[in-house]
């Protein structure tokens, strides 16, 4: 009886996680109230824990960080720190580039290992930097940089196989993308592996199933391109040729490859960075789910998707639940909170002065869910500030949670809040400002139904 208590609050528990969802494109608010920011970045899973490592661009393209932030289910994202900060001087210095870190643990000396590409503002150094670490979200020690093998590093990636030898992915401007076999400690460059004489940058190496993956983009600096992919069952040779993966034209969903992450033996997700050259603060993620099937490759847009991480299938998501929207300038408007008219939201108008000196406020009240669950809401919104806004969310009379909403200059996008949503039609959505700041003008709110 017991057993089957167990089973069943498992089952339970797993339904009520469900209606989680990664949302392509969107603000990221993270536990520190701010938009994730991880940009270029790589996962590693231990003890259960996903650990996101990637560029911080709070303040524009020269080093400031590299953060760590780590995650139950792909989803919801806990700022942990920084495993490097910039310094006085040197690599990590004022004005310097750090680029793309990617973290392998390893096993016989057991330190975690982080490499990144250091550069110079101009990108005359073009090398690899190392750092190790204790653990893995840890203070990091770094060691310096070098050209490996004597040749150009820019754009790079890590890969370890299932026999724990590791290997340099690196972007070699002068001759092409090459796959590096590390040392047995992983901080030095042992000798080359193989050698793509094509232009690919962004290298991201999968292992399915005995069969190689390798995923790059093209070189077109800050804006998207079809990126590509080659495959092989041999790291040294027999490399297909370069094939989109993406819908081909869409530029890979306006993205670039950054990470591969395997689920299980048959599925992966495709982890990429949306660049906004711009503001690069403003950079978003897109994280799709992969269809592999032997050579083939294939990947769907989603305005979001349910992640699977326990399946055993080819594919890494689950259906996505039925869903309302709720239109913001149907809600019921508190202080100077009124419609505006909004060219890119829905139906043309928005609710708008929320916040503010006069305490403008959105609720949105009847919000349906069929099951008690924490579900992740969409809040569909337009911000034509060059910075974030910041709104004060409280879900059926909770405490506000802040949620960050980045620029979207003359469009609309989508920032995500997870909240607990009881059974039934008697849910309340309040959204109000922070402080006497504005929110943004409000499209609408969409909820998972089932």
């Amino acid at each position: 009886m017991h057993l089957l208590r167990t089973l069943l609050l498992a089952g339970l528990s797993s339904l009520a996680e469900a209606s989680l969802q990664v949302v392509p494109g969107a603000t990221w608010t993270t536990s520190n109230n701010e938009h994730l920011q991880a940009h270029g970045g790589g996962l590693i899973k231990v003890d259960g824990l996903y650990y996101l490592v990637g560029e911080d661009k709070t303040n524009g393209s020269a080093f400031q960080n590299v953060n760590c932030y780590s995650s139950p289910d792909l989803v919801q994202w806990t700022y942990v720190g920084a495993l490097l900060t910039r310094g006085a001087s040197g690599d990590l210095g004022p004005n310097r580039v750090v680029e793309r870190p990617k973290v392998l643990f390893n096993k016989s000396t057991g330190k975690y290992v982080l490499y990144m590409h250091i550069d110079s503002s101009n990108y005359g150094d073009a090398k690899v930097g190392v750092a190790t670490g204790d653990t893995v979200c840890g203070s990091y020690s770094y060691r310096g940089s070098f050209r490996p093998l004597s040749h150009q590093s820019r754009d790079m990636g890590l890969f370890a196989d299932d026999d724990g030898t590791g290997y340099l992915l690196s972007e070699d401007r002068e001759n092409g993308l090459r796959i590096m076999k590390l040392s047995a400690d992983y901080l030095n460059v042992t000798e080359s592996t193989y050698l793509w004489g094509d232009s690919i940058e962004a290298p991201a190496l999968l292992k399915l199933n005995g069969r190689y993956y390798m995923f790059g983009s093209k070189l077109t600096g800050w804006d998207p391109n079809d990126n590509v992919y080659s495959t092989s069952t041999s790291l040294t040779s027999g490399w297909s040729a370069w094939a989109t993966f993406a819908d081909a034209g869409s530029n890979t969903y306006t993205s670039q490859t950054n990470f591969v992450l395997p689920v299980g033996s048959s599925a992966a997700i495709y982890l990429g960075d949306r660049w906004k050259s711009s503001n690069l603060m403003t950079s978003t993620y897109v994280w799709l789910p992969l269809t592999i099937s032997g050579t083939s490759v294939k990947m769907a847009n989603a305005e979001s998707w349910v992640p699977n991480l326990s399946t055993t299938s080819s594919s890494a998501s689950t259906a996505k639940p039925a869903e309302t929207a709720y239109e913001g300038e149907a809600a019921k408007y508190g202080g100077q909170a009124r419609s505006v008219s909004c060219s890119g939201c829905s139906g043309g108008t928005a609710a708008g002065y929320v916040g503010g000196p006069d305490a403008g406020t959105v609720t949105f009240s009847g919000i349906r869910s069929d099951a008690a669950a924490k579900s992740t809401i969409r809040i569909r919104y337009a911000n034509g500030d060059s910075s974030p806004r910041y709104a004060g969310v409280r879900v059926n009379g909770a405490a506000a949670k802040k949620v960050a909403f980045l620029p979207t200059g003359g469009s609309v996008s989508a920032s995500t809040l997870h909240v607990d949503l009881k059974a039934g039609s008697t849910n309340e959505v309040v959204i109000e400002g922070i402080n006497g700041g504005w929110a943004p003008d409000i499209d609408r709110l969409i909820v998972p139904v089932s």
